[in-house]
């Protein structure tokens, strides 16, 4: 597998053409099940080091690679999560990933996803300062949340099904997947107790590829 730069483009990280619809035939849907697979195990064990990359010129508007893979993740989930059929108010309804707090990703997020959809559901970024009840989020990214908290951010949403993902320089636990760093690379941890109270089922392709999954109690 070819090395990653450190700076990329949204076409530069593990791009998949088309996406998982659900009136597609089972042969092509395993077909792109499994070529999402791969790409995500390839962002868990690449070959290259997140702090062997340098970090980009202060003036760059380009991601470094750690938040490059971060939000391919991101996108990248959302196959491998059952939610719930009452999620969306209309057929076409926009998935929503926010971004709550400080923004890492800069524009990548938002290039990356575009034109891309879960389903007949448009992919759309927001920016959150605070992660409320009524914030309509399917995915909800939480770094540095300087007007909120963490904790604060995530009991909003207990019991709604909303994805947490928490940055892996977050200390605090009770989302349902946590980034981690192990040996250089972006890797990722699951709760599935946190994602049962979200009324949230992880695929367990998905939970085969953590390097630590948390069961309930």
């Amino acid at each position: 597998m070819p090395n990653l730069p450190s700076r990329t483009t949204p076409g530069d990280a593990m791009r998949v053409h088309g996406s998982v619809l659900p009136e597609e035939g089972r042969g092509v849907r395993a077909c792109r099940m499994t070529c999402l697979l791969a790409l995500l195990l390839a962002c868990a064990a690449g070959p290259m080091p997140v702090q062997a990359m340098p970090s980009p010129p202060p003036a760059s508007p380009a991601v470094s690679l750690e938040y490059a893979v971060k939000a391919t993740y991101l996108y990248k989930l959302a196959p491998f999560v059952n939610w719930p059929a009452q999620e969306f108010a209309t057929p076409d309804a926009p998935f929503r990933i926010c971004v709550v707090g400080d923004d890492p990703f800069g524009d990548f997020l938002e290039n990356a996803v575009a034109g891309r959809r879960f389903g007949n559901h448009p992919f759309e970024v927001r920016r959150l300062d605070t992660l409320t009840p009524d914030a309509n989020c399917q995915i909800a990214f939480l770094g540095h949340v300087p007007s909120q908290g963490v904790a604060q951010a995530l009991e909003a949403v207990k019991g709604r099904s909303v994805l947490t993902v928490l940055d892996s320089n977050v200390p605090d636990r009770g989302g349902i997947i946590q980034f981690v760093i192990a040996q250089g690379r972006v890797r990722f941890e699951i709760d599935t107790a946190a994602a049962a109270r979200n009324h949230l089922t992880i695929s367990s392709k998905l939970l085969n590829l953590a390097l630590v999954v948390r069961p309930p109690p």
